[in-house]
């Protein structure tokens, strides 16, 4: 099997990586969704339910008008469709991306590298190129599926995967290229927003249109909408100095590197824990419900870093590498559990054993 052309083909889209992009969509959906709405209700649904009962004489008329048009303009429950067409983005982004990082490095690899799918030649530039193409469209569609602003987020990222694999991997200001992909893919997750505040607001204006005697201002007057792509921009920062440290590290992985090039991926490291301690601080969410994820995820990203940093060949800089992408999940289970709690983050973590199991099957970098 490993012979064929398919397994060639889909060796070129890392399929572990890939299950580690879409943990950060359930991320950015943990952020978005359960920091839209800061109220003492759990949802606008149940806010403006309360609010219908409980104002003027005329609520009795709002109420059976709100329940007559409720479902053509809000979704109660989070959108499932959406966040399946989001995960079926980051697929379509990352995996073109990775791809695209083959044919880029195609004569490179003939050298340092002949083992993989192009330069073996079980697989075809020509054909990697193809694929590369479909997955980045096919990723931008998805995302346009879900709202325009989901697609320009699509689009951006495709770009900036683009540059980096073309020109970026070869400057200094690399791995902070290669972060920024990571950062706009967690902020693609928090998107999903974006159609129910559309909604939001075309109900508020069919009460106005309607001359409801109640006035939609006096309903929604103790409800604060937050816009998480943007109140929450900085969350986005964490990969992208998490992805920045690792694609240093990597830079030692073919030739080997020198123990002083270790020195900011550890400092960066430190960074990333701590922005995620000061999050499930500030967050009001119990220390207790995120603190097992960041423990298990500081357990998986230390030690094979040390164990390169002290003896930095190829080898040991490939295992710390490896070991970094794969623990991109339990991160981003650390920063869903901030936002959404335990169950959400262990609902993030069961993507660690199948990225894993792949891992063992197709190369991580």
């Amino acid at each position: 099997m490993k012979s064929s052309r398919f397994f060639a083909y889909l060796q070129l889209m890392r399929p572990a990586n890939i299950v580690t992009a879409m943990a950060d969509i359930l991320a950015g959906v943990a952020v978005a969704w359960f920091s839209l709405f800061s109220s003492e209700y759990g949802n606008i649904g149940e806010f403006i339910g309360v609010k219908i009962k409980t104002e003027g004489p005329a609520s009795g008329v709002f109420q059976s008008i709100a329940e007559k048009y409720w479902k053509e303009f809000f979704v109660l429950e989070m959108n499932y469709l959406s966040i399946l067409f989001l995960l079926l983005s980051t697929i379509g982004l990352y995996g073109g991306g990775v791809v695209f990082n083959d044919v880029f490095d195609a004569k490179l690899d003939a050298v340092e590298r002949p083992e993989r799918s192009i330069p073996s030649g079980r697989a075809s530039l020509r054909g990697a190129t193809i694929l590369g193409s479909v997955l980045l469209i096919f990723g931008i569609g998805f995302a346009f599926l879900v709202s325009p602003l989901s697609g320009v987020v699509a689009i951006l990222t495709a770009f900036c995967a683009l540059l980096y694999n073309k020109i970026g991997k070869h400057q200094s200001w690399g791995p902070l290229n290669m972060g920024l992909c990571r950062g706009l893919n967690l902020f693609l997750g928090t998107t999903i927003f974006y159609p129910f505040l559309l909604s939001f607001f075309q109900f508020e204006n069919y009460l106005k249109e309607e001359n409801i005697l109640i006035e939609s201002s006096s309903i929604i007057s103790g409800l604060q909408i937050n816009t998480p792509s943007v109140d929450k921009w900085y969350i986005c920062l964490i990969p992208i100095i998490y992805i920045s440290a690792i694609t240093s590290v990597s830079r030692g992985e073919v030739h080997g590197g020198s123990k002083r090039s270790f020195y900011i991926p550890f400092f960066l490291y430190g960074i990333v824990i701590l922005s995620i301690c000061v999050l499930a601080f500030i967050s009001g969410t119990p220390l207790w419900q995120s603190l097992p994820f960041l423990v298990f995820f500081i357990y998986l990203i230390f030690p094979p870093l040390i164990r390169a940093y002290n003896d930095p060949q190829p080898r040991n800089i490939g295992l710390a590498v490896k070991a970094g992408v794969i623990s991109l999940i339990v991160m981003d289970a650390s920063i869903a559990a901030v936002f959404a709690g335990g169950i959400y983050g262990l609902i993030v973590l069961v993507l660690l054993p199948l990225s894993r199991f792949l891992a063992k099957y197709f190369a991580v970098t």
